[in-house]
């Protein structure tokens, strides 16, 4: 039986670092796309995934939870830094005591200790920790995913996967069908 599994757009550390590890303990392989749900004339229903997605904020960090990780040509990986959830809209001009400051600190101790512990690179880190919540998310090159260890295998699938059809199926070309996919 295949494990995937679909990885939210952002969320707290304390939950994504659960979940990640979650993930691991279950062995199940990640990825970065889309569900695409089609209805056929006879009433029946086809479903795809799309590699054209985005993974944001946090997704990043539960991606690497995955036993197996792949992030398609066509998908995007965007990332800043982690901030408070209650000062995230007036972060430039909030005020922070100490303790929020202290908890920021702590969240990326945590999150540094899992980017190592799930195997993927440091620069990981870095790069989202280079990018304030009040400037627009930066997008990972294919070489910096490479770098971070976000991606580790070459395919996704040998063929199709049990239970969803492929992007041919739901009057797709071939061309945009993410890689293994066999139409």
């Amino acid at each position: 039986m295949r494990r995937w599994c679909s990885i939210p757009r952002a969320g707290s550390v304390v939950d994504t670092i659960e979940l990640g590890r979650a993930l691991r303990r279950l062995n199940i392989t990640t990825t970065v796309g889309k569900t695409v749900i089609a209805s056929a004339a006879d009433g029946s229903t086809t479903t795809a995934l799309s590699p054209a997605a985005s993974c944001e904020s946090m997704c990043a960090f539960v991606l690497l939870g995955g036993a197996r990780r792949y992030v398609p040509p066509e998908a995007r990986i965007l990332v800043h830094q982690i901030w408070l959830a209650k000062k995230r809209e007036r972060s430039e001009t909030a005020s922070y005591t100490a303790d929020e400051i202290v908890l920021v600190e702590r969240d990326i101790g945590s999150l540094a200790r899992y980017t190592i512990e799930m195997g993927g690179g440091i620069e990981l880190l870095e790069t989202a920790l280079r990018v304030p919540p009040w400037q627009p998310l930066y997008q990972l090159s294919s070489a910096e995913i490479q770098r971070t260890s976000l991606n580790n295998v070459d395919r996704l699938f040998d063929g199709a996967p049990e239970g969803v059809a492929t992007t041919a199926a739901l009057g797709a070309t071939a061309a945009g069908a993410p890689p293994g996919y066999v139409p």
